[in-house]
């Protein structure tokens, strides 16, 4: 494969998940999350992207690092930190307002609806910063 084929690749297996879920969470703005079949669906849906960014973060820093594009791959790799330590404080942030909601916290729910939010915020800045990066990856070689 060419240097500017790997290149595509990663930014494709990169941006796929996090395309996805900019597209999937605005639904959840639709319902009310002190229902909890719903919450746990959204809970899940953000364990399972950072699950998957993890995923698609290593083996994308590999394939930068082993096509020698350094920058790159420092770029990637710090999206893979943020997805592997990230994961475990917002999960536990999240699965505390998920048990305050049970307990009858009434303001709970307003504040899952504020971690959802900021959730998606820091996936959309972290989209656009890809997206603003693949030329200058696509030129490195």
């Amino acid at each position: 494969m060419t240097p500017d084929g790997i290149a595509v690749a990663v930014m494709i297996i990169l941006l796929f998940p996090m395309g996805y879920f900019t597209l999937a969470s605005p639904a959840f703005l639709l319902v009310k999350l002190d229902i909890q079949p719903v919450a746990q669906l959204l809970r899940g849906m953000f364990n399972a992207h950072f699950m998957v960014m993890r995923v698609a973060g290593v083996i994308g820093t590999l394939a930068f690092l082993l096509d020698g594009r350094l920058a790159a791959a420092t770029g990637v790799g710090l999206l893979t930190v943020l997805a592997i330590y990230g994961r475990p404080w917002f999960m536990q942030r999240m699965d505390h307002q998920l048990s305050a909601t049970d307990a009858g916290d009434t303001d709970a729910p307003r504040r899952l609806r504020r971690l959802h939010w900021n959730g998606m915020l820091c996936n959309a800045v972290l989209l656009a910063v890809l997206l603003a990066s693949i030329p200058y990856v696509a030129m490195s070689a």
